[in-house]
């Protein structure tokens, strides 16, 4: 049987690999982009893990919208890549910092 411990140490292990990857790889944005999603996984599968532990609905009500902002997240910020790769032509983190707003 799955317990909840199970679920607790899945979204660990997932929480984990996306801050290393934030704070390993600082050269690539679509990585960095990519830790952020699994971190935002970890959070998903704790509320879905607690909310099925408590018998409770608005755990997985609160997951949709946590997946709904994720969604918009990473369709704005590819975006913004796309935009900047146009026009710099690299997605190098360190030019972002030349980015004039």
């Amino acid at each position: 049987m799955i317990g909840l411990s199970h679920y607790l140490t899945v979204a660990a292990i997932l929480f984990t690999l996306g801050v290393l990857g934030i704070f390993i790889n600082r050269k690539n944005i679509i990585v960095i982009l990519m830790s952020v999603e699994l971190i935002l996984l970890a959070v998903n599968i704790n509320l879905v893990a607690f909310s099925a532990y408590l018998g409770d609905i608005v755990g997985q009500v609160f997951a949709l919208f946590v997946l709904t902002v994720a969604a918009a997240e990473a369709a704005i910020g590819l975006a913004i890549l796309v935009v900047f790769f146009r026009n710099r032509g690299s997605i190098a983190v360190e030019d972002v910092n030349m980015m004039k707003g």
